[in-house]
């Protein structure tokens, strides 16, 4: 049959999410069955946008398409590459944080995600007085708005990146193979369909499995409530520092991270379930940036992470999980991140945080809600750019 690999892979990752160590109860096994679906939806989509010969950028992760613990504040999108064509990227850079191109090789494993290659941001190349930019990889290429594809080159991945999700607004994208524009690709067959359908079911397998590998190597073994040193983030990314961990809290607990705004143009926190995946941050306050915390008159950011309402502009929500992964960002640096521009963390209980907190300042219940509206609203004008 057809679908047969697919369906094959479905189950078999289905077996995994059930498997999952980090399972405690009924919730963490139904919000891995909605990760698994996500999972299907985006390895069918990867599948079907194979096509090295006629690329286009596809989003590689969104609302209902999780992976990674993808930050919030980010539009994902890739294109797939072979590593002895040459491409050309057109674009118009708009109004966004930061704007990143990376190289990915292809080798994914249970442990591992895909070498980079090649990371840079768009102050390497240039940009025409209205924004337009045209930049070309292949094998050998070099120069300005030039740059060589590395044996192994599979994925170029585009990072856009939003700091203040109200007033900035995204740019374009186009890719195409140099000696294909203007040709058509060859009819579907049977034996691409049946390709494809293998691939999805591959692709479905193996992020799963990767990712919550990745995870447990990387912020499991940490102490729980801590968060390490800013340090460069694993995978490549040229100018982005991070700070990880993960916490356990109970109902009247509060995480309170403090953690001075730096010169970096982009700073944020989030959390992350679990399954290793953004929290509901459209209708929920589960990540915040510079422009949308509260700075206290110190310069200092405290963000208080607790499943109560503790009546603060910073509270982030945990929605239900007592536990899951804690991440800040920093992106778009001219300069390496010392302890100093870190994080420091207490767990206090909600109800001493009027007491805790220096610049404690209640926010009235019908500011919080216009918060909310506004995250809802500009992350449908953005999802829809």
């Amino acid at each position: 049959m057809l679908t047969q690999p697919l369906a094959d892979a479905i189950a078999e990752a289905e077996h995994v999410v059930a498997a999952a160590p980090h399972i405690r109860g009924e919730q963490d096994l139904v919000e891995g069955y909605d990760y698994l679906a996500g999972g299907i939806r985006a390895s069918i989509q990867m599948a079907w946008a194979y096509d090295r010969d006629f690329p286009y950028f596809v989003r590689s992760t969104g609302p209902y398409t999780k992976m990674g613990l993808d930050n919030p504040d980010t539009l994902y999108f890739h294109a797939w590459l072979r590593d002895d064509a040459e491409y050309v990227v057109t674009g118009r850079r708009g109004s966004t944080t930061d704007l990143s191109f990376q190289i990915l090789d292809g080798s994914y494993s249970p442990v591992n995600v895909p070498g980079s290659l090649a990371a840079f941001d768009d102050r390497e190349i240039d940009i025409g007085p209205d924004g337009d930019f045209e930049i070309r990889f292949g094998p050998g290429l070099s120069g300005r708005n030039a740059f060589s594809l590395a044996p192994g080159s599979a994925m170029l991945v585009v990072r856009e990146v939003f700091s203040d999700w109200a007033a900035e607004r995204p740019g374009m994208l186009r890719i195409h193979r140099a000696d294909r524009l203007g040709a058509a690709p060859p009819s579907l067959t049977q034996e691409n369909l049946t390709r494809r359908y293998a691939v999805a079911g591959k692709m479905l397998v193996g992020r799963i499995r990767t990712f919550l590998a990745f995870a447990e190597r990387f912020y499991l073994h940490l102490p729980v409530n801590t968060l390490t040193a800013p340090r460069l983030t694993p995978g490549g990314l040229a100018t982005q520092y991070s700070s990880a961990g993960h916490y356990e809290l109970s109902d009247d607990q509060a995480m309170v991270v403090t953690v001075p705004v730096s010169d970096a143009p982009y700073q944020g926190l989030q959390l992350g379930t679990m399954w290793y995946v953004s929290l509901d941050y459209i209708n929920h306050q589960t990540s915040l940036t510079v422009p949308q915390a509260r700075v206290d008159p110190d310069g200092l950011i405290r963000y208080v992470i607790s499943e109560r309402d503790p009546g603060v502009a910073n509270w982030i929500e945990r929605t239900g999980h007592d536990r899951g992964y804690v991440q800040l960002r920093w992106q778009r640096l001219s300069r390496a991140l010392t302890a100093a521009d870190g994080p420091r963390v207490d767990v206090v209980a909600v109800d001493d945080l009027p007491k805790q907190l220096p610049y404690y300042e209640p926010i009235d219940p019908a500011v919080w809600r216009d918060r909310i509206a506004a995250r809802q609203a500009a992350t449908a004008a953005r999802m829809l750019g």
